[in-house]
Parts: structure tokens; sequence; C-alpha cells
């Protein structure tokens, strides 16, 4: 059934039409109404009206107005049964629905008050707890800068385990089913409900109202996983929820600017050195869908800051794979400045600020680069720009980045930067990017498209045998990987650095990368529970790899990743002989410099292919 007119004015009745703008741009009061920069449209000087006594809204620049319904099926782009049930979640109001497989919204409500009935709990351990793991906890969170006020400002608490939370929540009216829904409790195999979560360091997940809809733990001492956060449940939908969010919007709202972490300490060192505009993703690499719900709040710039270790340093490959026409002029309002700066010494950014001071990350931030530049600095550093045949080499992997936007003016424009850098001929550059391959694009957001790429693969008709060959080995690699995590750590600089002829060989990679992150103890199971979530399709690609009895998997993977690195190798030797054979602008010089590099590279390729064999078991 459809939700009742009843129950849609009780919703409508609840909801506070200016907090709601408030929440994505600054609101002032002029009389009895509010006025405030459209979300809609760019704009300097206010022209949209909020009348409060109505709950309506308009905007006199670009004509868009209605109430609060409305303004969340623009904001979300969602329909208007959703807006609805969005809202009726947020004002925790009990709607009667459609049954279509959705949670109710009392439902929903009983699994938050678990929520915050166990931060409490947690809090109270961390505040007043006389145990010797409780004063580890403390002594840790005092040990990283995070003592004093910091604890209760962000209710940051200590789990006891023991089924203390367990016995807690009983005595507070919780039922064992509420508790495993929540996803603070687990049921073992005999039925018995324990604790999930044991002698850690609790830090709350908040919706962007600040409601508390799941954890995340840091072990106190040695053990793993070191960070352990919720499963996905009713409420926490990891792809979609960013850590300090709820605490981070007014500042992106009034700057503009949005600052990504990689974890929780990271948020709160930087928001109580003053930097409030910091948020975090949970145990999963950024996505499209973080990136859409913090451009609502952050209308000019959103800035990753990527830490200088190895795992930072992956993170910030994997990055460059959201670069599309978002971000380029094209795109007119829908435009996504996304920037990037890795911060320097290996530090992460809660001992950056500790060391080095608040000013001197919000230069570094002030200073970062777009993605696309940023992209194309880290390709150009790998290679020896002194000699012709390094140049070459860097021009290829450069122009790479820019392959998803090729036909825009702004990728023509860093063509012709790059040559320049490059001390080669513009029309070269411009010629290279022309010929480049568009990048099949991935959204892991998109439903059904999710749907439509899992039903109508790539016609194989179409590959080359070359192709199809290549494309089997990086499937094989990811399998062998995600079914042996222990192999996947040890070569997940491997995985990060391969550059994948399948888009979806490259996503599943990434899903395997994220996850081992965030739990380096993650089984094959959780692995490719995970990939499931993200297609279809994936946990059979992920499952794909058969083994013969006795074989010495590290050898087959080290022979994979040779492949896939030789394989590269003859990718660029095919773009450097289609320059040499089209291009007759190039001087004799050049020609000969380029026929000079060309060689080099087939004795390379030559060596490396002579030295790898297949394994023999």
């Amino acid at each position: 059934m459809a939700i009742s007119d009843e129950d849609i004015q009780k919703v409508r009745e609840a909801v506070d039409l200016v907090a709601l703008f408030g929440e994505r741009v600054p609101v002032r009061q002029r009389g009895r109404d509010y006025w405030c920069c459209c979300p809609f449209h760019n704009e300097k000087t206010p022209s949209c009206k909020i009348d409060p006594a109505r709950q309506v809204w308009h905007c006199f620049g670009c004509g868009e107005g209605g109430d609060a319904f409305g303004f969340v099926m623009k904001m979300d782009d969602v329909s208007f049964p959703d807006a609805v049930r969005t809202l009726a979640d947020r004002y925790r109001i009990d709607i009667a629905d459609d049954g279509k497989g959705r949670v109710s919204t009392s439902r929903k409500a009983r699994l938050r008050d678990v929520c915050a009935e166990t931060c409490a709990f947690y809090h109270a351990q961390l505040m007043r707890g006389k145990s010797p793991d409780a004063d580890a906890a403390r002594a840790y969170l005092s040990g990283r800068g995070l003592g004093g006020r910091v604890p209760a400002t962000w209710t940051l608490g200590f789990a006891p385990g023991r089924g203390a939370l367990v016995r807690h929540l009983r005595a507070k009216g919780f039922t064992h089913d509420e508790m495993v829904e929540a996803n603070v409790a687990v049921k073992r195999d005999n039925g018995s409900v324990s604790d999930r979560f044991y002698n850690r360091v609790m830090f709350p997940i908040r919706d962007p109202q600040g409601e508390c809809i799941a954890f995340g733990g840091r072990v106190i001492g040695e053990g793993e996983p070191k960070y352990l956060n919720s499963q996905e449940t009713p409420l926490f939908h990891k792809s979609s929820v960013l850590y300090g969010l709820d605490k981070a919007k007014a500042s992106m709202t009034t700057s503009g600017t949005a600052i990504i972490v990689e974890g929780y300490t990271d948020v709160i060192a930087l928001h109580e050195s003053g930097i409030g505009n910091a948020v975090a993703t949970l145990g999963t690499a950024l996505t499209l869908q973080h990136i859409r719900i913090i451009s609502r709040h952050a209308s000019k710039r959103i800035v990753y800051l990527f830490d200088g270790d190895a795992a930072g340093q992956r993170a910030a490959d994997r990055a460059l794979g959201f670069i599309d026409e978002s971000m380029t002029p094209e795109a007119g309002k829908a435009r996504i400045e996304l920037c990037a700066v890795t911060l320097p010494d290996d530090l992460d950014p809660a001992d950056f600020v500790a060391q080095r001071g608040a000013d001197a990350l919000r230069a570094l931030v002030q200073d970062a680069k777009p993605l696309i530049a940023y992209g194309i600095d880290r390709r150009l550093a790998v290679h020896d720009l002194e000699s012709p045949e390094g140049r070459t080499r860097a021009m290829a992997d450069a122009l790479s980045v820019l392959a998803p936007i090729k036909g825009s003016m702004l990728a023509k424009d860093y063509a012709v930067q790059l040559a320049g850098r490059l001390r080669m001929r513009e029309q070269d550059a411009l010629d290279a990017l022309a010929a480049l391959a568009v990048p099949r694009v991935y959204d892991r957001q998109d439903a059904s498209r999710q749907n439509q790429q899992a039903a109508a693969p790539e016609d194989a008709v179409a590959l080359s045998s070359a192709e199809r060959s290549r494309r089997r080995f990086e499937r094989r690699f990811v399998s062998l990987l995600a079914q042996n995590p222990s192999l996947a750590l040890r070569h997940a600089d491997s995985l990060a650095q391969t550059q994948w002829h399948d888009a979806t060989n490259g996503q599943l990679a990434e899903c395997l990368l994220s996850t081992l992150e965030s739990n380096p103890a993650a089984t094959a199971a959780e692995i490719v529970a995970r990939a499931s979530q993200m297609a279809p399709r994936a946990a059979g690609a992920m499952t794909s790899a058969a083994t013969a009895e006795g074989e010495d998997l590290e050898s087959t993977v080290r022979f994979l990743v040779e492949e896939l690195e030789i394989g590269d190798m003859e990718s660029t030797l095919v773009g450097m002989n289609a320059q040499l054979k089209s291009d007759s602008a190039l001087s004799p010089e050049e020609r000969e410099m380029v026929f000079a590099a060309i060689v080099d590279l087939q004795k390379a390729v030559a060596a490396k292919r002579a030295a790898h064999k297949p394994v023999v078991q």
C-alpha cells in the first residue's frame, strides 16, 4: 500500500525546513522569513526565501521551490515516497509502508535506541571504569593527544567485552535479536549471544543528524584486526557514511571545502586543532556516493589528504579512478573540484598537526592540486625525465590519466602543458591523447548500471587474442589473491599499481585492497561478501580461479605479476610504434630518439620475457 496522506502530514508537520536548509547552506533571518544562497545554482547574493510558518521555500534566482519533500527530492535525487521515508526516519516518525522488504521506521528507531544506549555504556566505561583495561584505554587516548575534554566531546568509549554490554542492554529491556541486528552483539554457533567488541577504544559512528548508528573499535595493545567496524545494518551502510560529518557539515558549508582523511583519530585531531571540515571513510575506499554526499555541503572543493606511508600511496593510486567528466568545465553546475595532497615524511594527519601545527596543514590544503594534476605528477615521478627514452615513457603514462576526459578542453590543455614539461611537440601530445581508448566507467553506486554490466559483459569477439589473454591473467590474479588473503597482503603494491585493461577487474582489486586495509585479518568469505555488495557477479569472479592440488601459489602469483608487468611494457611499445608510424612531423633527430627508446624497451621486454617461465608443478 502507498504511504497514507495522514502519515505524510505527520512527517511534514515534524520537519524544520530552516534546519534542513541550514545543513547545506548558511541561513540568515530577515523579519519572519529566512534567506540563503540557493543550493541548486551558483549565486553570491541570497535569493532563496524560506517561510517557516508555511514550511515552503522559493528561489527567485532559478525559480525552484516547494516544501520539505521537494527539497529532499531535488537534493538527494529521490522519488517522493523515498523523500517521505527519509524525513520520517530522520524525525523518528512511524509510518505505514508498502512492505517491499523495507525496515519499518519503528524498528529502525528501536535499533537507534540500542546504539544510543550502547554508546552511553561504552562512554561510562571509559570515563569511570576501574579496571586495568579501562586505565589502558585512557592511557592510549592520552598518548594520542586525545585526553582531557576530547572523550566527552566525541563520546569516546571503552568496550570491556565479557558479556558486559549484553547484560547491560538486557537490563534496559532490549532483546538479543535487537542487539544482533544493531551489530553490537553476535550470536554464537551454540545460540548464545556475546559482545561484538572486546577490549577496544570505541568511536561512535553517527549519521549526519548526529545520532549514533554504528561503532568503530581500536584494539588496545597488540592484536588483529587493529581496527574493527560495525558490519552493515539497516542503519549503517559504509559506502554512504562518513565519520565526523555531523560535526563537519557546518564548517564545510561555511568554507565550501571538505577534507577527507583515512582514520577516526585523524578527524578528531584536525577538529580539535580548529580544522572542523574533516571527515573520514569507514573501512572502505572513497566512493562516488561519498563524493556526492560531501558535495551537498562543500560547494567549492573536496581535498583528499593521503598519508605518506605505503597504504596512503595505494589509496592515492586508486583515487585516480575518480577522474571523469564531472571534473571538467563541460560539467557546468555539476562540476566537482576534487583535489589531493600527500603528507610529507610518512606522517598521518594527526601526527602532522601535532608536530607542525594546524596552520601548516591549512597551507597544504590550500595548495592541494586538482586530482588530475596530482595524478600526472605521480606518473611523471617514476620516470627518468632527463633521457629521451624516459620522457617518451613518461608521456604515455601521464596521458593515461587524461583518458577518461580525453574529449574535454581541460584534457587538451593538460596535454599541451605536459608536452612543455617533457620538451616535446604539443601536437604529438594532442595526437597521442586523441588515440587513447576511454576506459569503461564503472560506478559502484549505480545499481542499474551494475546489473546491466553483469548481464551483458563486453563482447569478447571484439577483443584480440592477446587482449583476452591479458584479461584472463588479470582475473586469475585478483581471484587467487581474494581466495588467499595472506598472499594479497604481500602483493598489495602490485594490486594497486597494475594498469587494469578490464575495469571490473580493477574494481574487484580495489574492493580487495580496501577490505584488507580495514581488516588485515579478513577471511576469503568476508572479501567475497564485500565484493558481492559491489556487483551481483562479483562473487563468481572472485572465486573463479581454480588451483591444482599442491600448487605453489606464491610462485603462481609471482608469475602472474610478471606477466602483467610485461603486458604493460608491451602496451607502451605499441603506443610508441604508433607514434613513430603516424607522426610525420617528427624531425629526423626526434625519430631517431623515439626509435632508440623503442629498441631499448624491446630489449627490456625480451630480457624479462626470457626470464619469465611458466610455473611447473
